[in-house]
């Protein structure tokens, strides 16, 4: 397929970005069902580091098996598929360019607690299985969040010095931030905005919630009127801070939900201008014939 006038335009706004990246960004937005839309829906596997792999794959136990997660990933027509360094090495020679492939390079555990996160793969890693990107997160606010961001620019610069795309996980936490905040309206404007700043080439953040969280910002809200109480209200603020929509945002599926309400999210992300979604455990912890309905019913929204 040739590369739509709509990708063609947010090719564009990338300025200063290699060819090389601006390649690989092509690649996943002209894969899958939703190919030159403009819109991604990309498969996360990175739960077993977060959350073990019993309360990740039990509900659907042959999510154990690497192999299942490309193929879900390729049979859905998703566009594409992000993991730590031991899930896409497995399955990277069976399924060579089939997907295209983001390699997540930190990883936190539920066994230490804390907010910070461990270097488990590197940049390497991501030439050699032939990812399109590194996926990495931030956590703004916590104790460790300016050595994570430190953390982030080397390691941008050496991804996008080799064409490969920055997905930055961008999570407030700790800090000012309180736990309801997490999610807040002003917060994740907040974090979508640090994530542009740092260079991201999509950034992933969580749907927000109406609340505002820091003291000095509720008075800004108020004064010029935001609106904030229809989901895709916020939404749209989100892609505003995302230097006014200039850069591809995507909303995580968060924790398992019903349809209607994954549904219902993904309508509010449509309507607020929003890029797509990034669908892990409401996905992978169906069944497969299961998931596929749901990932296809989610790509027909965005489509």
């Amino acid at each position: 397929m040739l590369r739509t006038d709509t990708v063609r335009n947010i090719l564009s706004w990338y300025e200063g970005e290699t060819p090389g990246l601006k390649s690989n960004l092509s690649r996943l937005l002209m894969h899958g069902r939703l190919a030159g839309t403009g819109r991604v829906v990309i498969l996360p596997v990175d739960q077993g580091f977060e959350h073990g792999p019993a309360r990740s794959f039990a509900p659907n136990p042959i999510a154990y098996d690497p192999h299942y997660l490309y193929e879900l990933a390729i049979d859905s027509g998703v566009s594409g598929y992000a993991a730590p360094l031991g899930l896409l090495e497995q399955g990277a020679d069976t399924f060579a360019g089939e997907v295209p492939l983001i390699l997540k390079l930190n990883s936190g555990n539920s066994l230490v607690g804390g907010s910070d996160q461990a270097l488990t793969g590197k940049v390497e890693d991501a030439m050699r299985l032939g990812c399109v990107g590194v996926g990495f997160t931030i956590y703004p606010g916590s104790d460790h969040s300016y050595d994570m961001m430190e953390e982030l620019r080397e390691i941008s610069l050496e991804a996008k010095s080799r064409g490969l795309m920055t997905v930055v996980w961008s999570y407030p936490r700790g800090g000012k931030v309180s736990k309801e905040g997490e999610t807040g309206f002003d917060i994740i404007a907040y974090a979508a905005h640090m994530a542009a700043l740092m260079g991201a080439t999509i950034i992933k953040v969580k749907l927000p919630t109406a609340h505002l969280d820091l003291d000095a910002a509720k008075p800004i809200y108020e004064k010029h009127a935001i609106p904030r109480e229809a989901a895709a209200d916020r939404v749209r603020h989100i892609m505003q801070a995302a230097f006014a929509g200039k850069r591809i945002v995507v909303f995580s599926g968060g924790a398992a939900k019903n349809t209607d309400e994954l549904l219902d999210e993904v309508r509010a992300i449509r309507e607020g201008g929003g890029n797509g979604s990034i669908i892990g455990r409401n996905s992978f912890q169906r069944s497969k014939e299961e998931a596929i309905a749901l990932l296809n019913q989610v790509m027909d929204v965005y489509a």
